[in-house]
């Protein structure tokens, strides 16, 4: 199971990196941090937050303090991305140590 996680984050980061055909506004970014920043405490609260998350989502404040949306809003869905995709290697990993206990 564990085996599928890699391919998944990345699908989820190549998704999240893809330009937009538009310029991002204000409000584009803040829904993006704010679906991000709820993925990000999920993950947290599975005590499973990879720290790019947070590095990533302090990436895309800086950048929409600076004004620029469009690295902003791109920055927050790779955070989101990431976020989603450590919540999902939490929930393979709460079975699959099974297969690697001795018996």
């Amino acid at each position: 199971m564990t085996g599928n996680l890699f391919p998944f984050a990345l699908i989820l980061l190549s998704l999240a990196a893809a330009p937009s055909a538009f310029a991002a506004t204000e409000a584009d970014y803040k829904a993006a941090y704010a679906a991000a920043e709820a993925s990000a405490k999920e993950a947290a609260a599975l005590r499973h937050q990879w720290t790019t998350t947070v590095s990533t989502l302090a990436a895309a404040k800086k950048a929409a303090d600076s004004g620029d949306f469009d690295r902003a809003l791109a920055a927050a869905r790779e955070a989101e991305a990431l976020a989603k995709a450590s919540i999902y290697q939490a929930a393979s990993e709460k079975e699959a140590w099974k297969a690697m206990e001795i018996r």
